[in-house]
């Protein structure tokens, strides 16, 4: 695993892990708020091991990359870096977001002329989200604003916050690359505070005709990959997305909710997989979705 650094918007660093030939398709992976890149470490170490060029990034605001002095987290900020790190790249990736990496992929993929991509992957993020999941998000990231006292306190608020996980982990191996610590020694999400409690944060629920209107202009192969038991997706809402664009699929992963990945990998990394064998196939006919 290489390490990196990418263009964002207004000169803001982004941190990066590649993994990979050079050569190879790239792929670039976006995680959800809150998250770091790190969440997809199993599916990075999957990819590079099948012949993919995987990139997994850290957002403005979260994991190492750079806080935005200004507190401005807004969607079109986030569309911005998007542009930013493929502009760093020498040939066009499949993009996959998970959540905000997904909004901010379909916005800068459906608002631009051309965005140079092969494929588009949104995991468990439509346009048309169910605003009490998106408020139990903000309101667990929210109430531990001001810290932990230890890892063995991280770890219950996650198995409290999934209870549906029948794997509950048993150390905060999993957890520390996604903790800072401050300078009181207490433990804090490796995010920036502003991101959830200032003026300027993403609001994707305030954005639902924005969201529908890029996602008809999506000219390239796309899967929604949602989970079974996500209460931010609902039936409805992969419905609604699917009629937006004619010829993307969706796959329910049964046993996962919004954190898909986490919650059922070998399911979620062998869907991803059947997808870029796809999209591969797909370039060498000249087609698209």
């Amino acid at each position: 695993m290489e390490r990196i650094y990418l263009n964002g918007a207004s000169g803001l660093r982004l941190a990066a892990d590649v993994a990979g030939h050079p050569e190879d398709q790239p792929v670039v992976m976006l995680h959800g708020g809150g998250q770091t890149r790190h969440s997809w470490g199993e599916l990075t170490r999957t990819l590079a091991g099948n012949g993919y060029r995987a990139m997994t990034v850290d957002m403005r605001g979260h994991g190492e990359s750079d806080w935005c002095p200004e507190g401005d987290y807004t969607l079109d900020r986030f569309v911005e870096d998007v542009h930013g790190i493929l502009s760093d790249l020498e040939q066009p990736p499949v993009l996959i977001g998970a959540s905000l990496g997904g909004i901010s992929s379909l916005l800068a993929a459906g608002e631009a002329t051309h965005l140079p991509i092969h494929g588009l992957v949104l995991v468990d993020i439509v346009p048309r989200v169910e605003p009490e999941g998106v408020q139990r998000i903000r309101q667990f990231m929210s109430a531990h604003i001001g810290g932990f006292d230890s890892y063995e306190e991280v770890v219950e608020a996650v198995n409290a916050y999934m209870p549906h996980r029948k794997a509950k982990p048993r150390s905060s191996e999993g957890l520390r690359k996604n903790l800072r610590v401050g300078e009181d020694d207490r433990l804090y999400w490796h995010w920036d505070p502003a991101f959830i409690n200032g003026d300027r944060t993403p609001g994707s629920v305030r954005n639902v005709e924005r969201l529908r209107d890029a996602a008809r202009r999506i000219d390239v192969p796309t899967l929604l990959v949602r989970g079974k038991m996500s209460d931010v997706v609902s039936e409805e809402g992969v419905r609604d997305f699917l009629q937006l664009i004619p010829g993307a699929r969706a796959v329910d992963v049964s046993g996962a909710g919004h954190m898909v990945s986490g919650d059922q990998n070998d399911v979620f990394n062998d869907a991803i997989l059947e997808f870029l064998a796809e999209v591969q196939d797909a370039g060498r006919c000249g087609t698209t979705a």
